[in-house]
């Protein structure tokens, strides 16, 4: 767990001696810069359901109650709409610390819309996946207005997931 100063000023310096020389060796060697991130799902095969390993433990993903399920195992569309909430906070609060702005709260509401008949094949002009997402950032922190637009518009620049979802990346999927 990477923790900050209390004090804003020396989280802002704290951060950014973190990140420099990480900064400058992507600079310097643009091709370091490149990570590989990967995760694994096992079906399970006595239920409809695939178990996630994840950093704290393991996840089982199963139908969501729309599509059949009883509600006892996660959704994968809400295991996305979390990684996109953990996502932005992580990258909200670096983004404060890195402005310097003392944040006494903030939390990351993310709301997806979908419609199970496109997944259950019911109409086929129905889209498979959510049609839309929305993230709705609340900051209580001693900034003025200005500041907290840049806050949240930086948020959103950096937001891994976030702008992996805007742009979204070419996806493949094939039998190995």
């Amino acid at each position: 767990m990477t923790l900050l100063p209390t004090d804003p000023h020396e989280q802002s310096v704290a951060l950014r001696a973190l990140q420099r020389p990480l900064k400058d060796r992507y600079r310097a060697e643009p091709a370091a810069g490149r990570q590989t991130s990967a995760a694994t799902a096992h079906v399970v095969l006595v239920a409809v359901a695939a178990e996630v390993p994840q950093w704290p433990g393991t996840s089982r993903a199963g139908l969501h109650a729309s599509t059949g399920g009883d509600g006892s195992e996660a959704c994968s569309g809400d295991m996305l709409l979390e990684a996109l909430a953990g996502c932005a906070g992580v990258t909200l609060r670096s983004v404060a610390a890195a402005m310097g702005i003392a944040l006494r709260s903030a939390t990351v509401h993310v709301v997806g819309h979908w419609d199970a008949r496109g997944t259950l094949g019911v109409d086929r002009d129905v889209p498979v996946g959510f049609t839309d997402i929305e993230v709705r950032i609340e900051v209580d922190a001693d900034a003025d207005e200005a500041a907290l637009a840049r806050l949240v518009e930086a948020t959103e620049r950096y937001c891994v997931v976030a702008q992996t979802l805007r742009a979204p990346t070419p996806v493949t999927v094939t039998r190995g």
